[in-house]
C-alpha cells in the first residue's frame, strides 16, 4: 500500500511540476528494465489475485519471493547512477535481508497486528501462520531475524486506513519519488 501511495504521489509531484515548469517528462536510460515486469508479475499473481493466491503451495511462495526480490536487486544494482536508485535499492536490500532471513516470509508480529485491528482479540492470530494471502508470516518478535526491518511500522491511530510496513518499504517509497520527481528535472545539454 505504501509503495502505491509513493508512485501516485511521485507522479502527480512530477507531472505537476513538469506543467508549471513547461517541461516533458523524460526518463533516463534504463538498463535491465525487463526485469522489474519479469520479477513484479509473479508476485503480482501470488498477492494481488486471489483465485491464483489460493492455488500457489504455500511451500513455493518463500521462492517466488526471494527470486523475484534478487531480480529487482540486479535492476537496482545496474541502474544505481540514476537519482533515486541508491534510496531504492538500500529499502530493497532491507526488505529483501528481512524476508531471505525468515524463511521468504516477511514476519509480522502479534503487536503489530493488535495494532492494526485493534478490534480482533489477540488469541486470534496464530503464531507461525501466514497472514491471509499476504507475504506476511506471523512471527513473534524474539523468533524473528533482523525484527528492525519487518513489517513492525503502521500508520497513526487518527488515520482511518490500517496497515503494516517497514523501514525498507519507507526507503523504496522515497527513492520512488525521488526517480519520480527527478523525470521532470531540466534536460542536461
Amino acid at each position: 500500500m505504501i509503495l502505491s501511495l509513493a508512485v501516485i504521489i511521485g507522479l502527480a509531484a512530477t507531472i505537476i511540476r513538469a506543467r508549471i515548469m513547461k517541461r516533458n517528462l523524460v526518463l533516463p536510460p534504463l538498463h535491465l528494465e525487463w526485469l522489474v515486469f519479469a520479477t513484479v508479475i509473479p508476485q503480482i499473481m501470488i498477492f494481488f489475485i486471489p483465485g491464483l493466491a489460493k492455488v500457489v503451495p504455500e511451500t513455493v511462495i518463500p521462492y517466488i519471493q526471494i527470486l523475484s526480490m534478487s531480480g529487482l536487486i540486479v535492476f537496482v544494482a545496474v541502474n544505481i547512477k540514476i537519482t533515486g536508485f541508491i534510496i531504492l535499492g538500500v529499502g530493497l536490500v532491507g526488505n529483501f535481508l528481512a524476508i531471505a532471513t525468515n524463511g521468504g516470509w516477511m514476519p509480522i508480529s502479534v503487536n503489530t497486528l493488535a495494532r492494526i485491528h485493534p478490534e480482533i482479540p489477540v488469541e486470534t492470530w496464530n503464531v507461525g501462520e501466514r497472514l491471509s494471502l499476504t507475504k506476511d508470516r506471523i512471527l513473534l518478535p524474539e523468533r524473528t531475524n533482523l525484527a528492525f526491518l519487518t513489517d513492525i511500522l503502521n500508520l497513526p491511530s487518527w488515520i482511518s486506513y490500517k496497515f503494516a510496513f517497514s523501514v525498507g518499504d519507507i526507503l523504496i517509497s522515497i527513492g520512488m519519488i525521488s526517480i519520480l520527481w527527478s523525470l521532470s528535472n531540466p534536460i542536461k545539454e
